[in-house]
């Protein structure tokens, strides 16, 4: 892989991860207009750097939560997140092999369609009926947060967002938008630790022979990944998911043109 490749493919991972526009779909993208085809593993593995971007902004959050627990003997939080975990890492495991299909994951055609319909939700987002206000993750009940856990089996499809997806469903679950994106990247730590574990345990290969590219890529990743936490925490403390949907749309119009030209 080239060295620019990988530089621009860690850089959209760490940016798209966190804002809601979607990662997978965008990478697909990228990959399919270098090399005309999608490494699954490849993203898996760039998966890495923006886990632990997740891991550094929220360490004092995940500190207190840890805290909660062992001394405090206080396990909403906790729990509400494996809650929301469960139903996607469990879609995820048993349907590993043909979500890593190219003509599931490699689809630009998927990615189109997904990037639309998310997009139009997030534009009407704020018009839609929302459950009881909370303030955060621990006021959830355990319903809701297995609500936000089913929309999280979404994001396996390209071109979803499992930010997007999860943030979308803590906003209709009472969450504000600033507490819902909080909540989804919480919730997303369990998800990716254990593709990262998976991946180390089958593909260690791959990573043997792919360490140099995958090391710059999650470097790149790691550093974008902190940049896009911060942004998206503070815009959406003010802000609604409008603008995301209508880049979204815009971007699946041009994708859908270019599918038709081909």
């Amino acid at each position: 892989m080239h060295f620019i490749e990988t530089i621009i493919l860690g850089l959209i991972q760490g940016v798209t991860e966190f804002i809601p526009i979607s990662s997978s779909g965008h990478l697909v993208i990228a990959q399919n207009y270098f090399s005309g085809a999608s490494d699954h593993l490849f993203l898996e593995f760039i998966n890495i750097g923006t886990l632990l971007a997740l891991l550094v902004f929220f360490r004092k959050k995940i500190i207190n939560i840890t805290k909660d627990v062992f001394l405090n003997k206080q396990y909403k939080l906790a729990t509400n997140i494996l809650i929301t975990a469960i139903p996607a890492g469990a879609v995820g495991y048993f349907l590993s092999d043909f979500i890593s299909t190219d003509a599931f994951f490699g689809s630009l055609v998927t990615v189109a369609i997904s990037l639309a319909v998310v997009g139009i939700v997030m534009i009407f987002i704020e018009k839609l009926p929302k459950a009881s206000e909370v303030k955060n993750g621990t006021g959830l009940s355990h319903s809701r947060a297995f609500y936000i856990g089913i929309a999280q089996i979404f994001a396996l499809i390209p071109g979803v967002s499992r930010s997007g997806s999860t943030i979308i469903a803590g906003r209709l679950s009472g969450l504000g938008s600033g507490a819902a994106a909080e909540y989804s990247f919480l919730a997303s730590i369990p998800i990716m630790l254990g593709v990262t574990l998976k991946i180390f345990l089958s593909d260690s290969n791959y990573l043997a022979e792919n360490i140099g590219v995958l090391a710059l890529s999650n470097a790149v990743a790691f550093v974008s990944g902190m940049i896009a936490i911060g942004f998206l925490m503070k815009y959406l403390s003010t802000r609604s998911l409008a603008i995301f949907g209508w880049y979204r749309l815009a971007l699946s119009l041009i994708l859908g043109l270019i599918i038709l030209i081909k």
